[in-house]
């Protein structure tokens, strides 16, 4: 990792949609109200009759922007990521990117759901053909970028649940090192059966209220969306006369091999993770007024994350799981948490932690528990991680 460079990164603008709803004012709103954007899986998504969950964080149908025929034939995914850019571009109509760098998990997972059923479903010899040509994780991408009127390159991380946050981190660095100058990164990941059902399977699904660290939790739910951040090289936002709306400052990652979907007990590799991103940063844990935690609510997640916080912070800082209210999104989290912690530094504001009830003995933290909290933020800690161990924070500060 590189830890010295003359280089600070800027966020310049963003574009997000959830279950929270589409663009910054309307999901300030859904985090200050505390709004519970679970609901039952629409009938015209999959069949859940047969499963234990019921629920899910979905993006509302009007939601993304169906203009014309081939828009509303789009996978979901493509939809989300258009409408996500189309709302960047807006904020932000200067910013050209050299490179995009997104976290997924779609590739494999809706897209290859998709594939699948073609192949074997009652379609048409051409429909079939044409879901080869589009079966990579690249096409919603490519999606955006017809939509945003621009073209470059673009990389895709598929890193389990770390992916948005390990796209902001990445793009983070390339800048900071001088390699490149404007990055448009973030993450997406849309619902798909493939992935309710498997986690389901898993018993990691709940068929209650998800409570993130409740000593009584039961299970995540799924969630979906997609979020792109604008990062620049500082100095040349500042010359083009560009809004800084935040700045990234640190980043660290850590993989503690313990299991295919169980973190390590000791809770050693969101410890690693955390740590390393103070380094990068050059920040202590006091000086840290908020951790947006990756808190998915399941029982061996929230442990391992609950110790690594109170070990690293102590029980003073505000901890909250806004998964809390629109469910796990998978590749998309960490990318829609880095709004949400930039919306919580530009209105001053702690999200909270809903469905809250009971403290667990386990360790002892600060949850903004049920209502959010008015309060003084300048740098703000968002946690990813993710099955096989894979673990990812970033450091957001309010731009000095």
């Amino acid at each position: 990792m590189i830890s010295e460079s003359p280089h600070r990164v800027a966020v310049t603008a963003f574009g997000v949609i959830s279950p929270l709803g589409r663009g910054g004012r309307e999901t300030a709103e859904a985090l200050r109200s505390g709004r519970d954007c679970v609901t039952p899986v629409m009938a015209e998504r999959f069949d859940v009759s047969r499963c234990r969950a019921k629920t899910a964080g979905q993006v509302r149908a009007e939601t993304p922007a169906a203009t014309s025929d081939r828009t509303r034939k789009l996978h979901p995914a493509s939809a989300m990521m258009m409408a996500a850019t189309l709302e960047l571009v807006a904020s932000d109509p200067g910013f050209t990117p050299e490179l995009m760098v997104i976290g997924t998990t779609s590739g494999g997972m809706s897209y290859g759901e998709a594939f699948l059923r073609a192949q074997y479903g009652p379609t048409r010899a051409r429909d079939r053909a044409a879901w080869v040509a589009n079966y990579m994780p690249q096409k919603a991408v490519l999606d955006a970028q017809a939509a945003g009127g621009f073209v470059c390159a673009s990389q895709i991380i598929a890193n389990a649940c770390a992916s948005g946050t390990n796209a902001i981190g990445h793009a983070f660095q390339l800048i900071r090192a001088g390699h490149q100058r404007r990055v448009l990164c973030g993450g997406y990941d849309a619902i798909s059966e493939l992935v309710f059902v498997g986690f389901d399977s898993l018993q990691a699904a709940t068929s209650e209220l998800t409570r993130p660290f409740d000593r009584n939790r039961t299970g995540l739910v799924l969630g979906e969306g997609a979020a792109l951040l604008a990062l620049e090289e500082f100095e040349s936002a500042q010359r083009r006369g560009a809004p800084i709306l935040a700045e990234i400052t640190g980043y660290g990652i850590s993989t503690d091999n313990h299991h295919l979907t169980q973190p390590h007990p000791s809770g050693i590799g969101p410890r690693q993770a955390m740590e390393r991103a103070l380094h990068d940063a050059r920040r202590r844990p006091d000086e840290i007024d908020y951790i947006n935690a990756h808190g998915t609510a399941t029982a061996f997640n929230d442990a391992t994350e609950g110790l690594a916080i109170a070990e690293v912070f102590g029980g003073k800082v505000a901890v909250s799981s806004t998964k809390s209210m629109m469910g796990h999104s998978l590749g998309a989290a960490g990318a829609i948490e880095a709004v949400f912690s930039i919306l919580a530094l530009r209105e001053q504001f702690l999200p909270p932690n809903i469905n809250y009830e009971v403290a667990d003995p386990a360790w002892s933290l600060n949850i903004v528990a049920n209502e959010a909290r008015e309060s003084r933020l300048r740098c703000i800690v968002s946690n990813s991680f993710g099955f096989g161990g894979t673990n990812a924070s970033v450091i957001i500060e309010k731009a000095a």
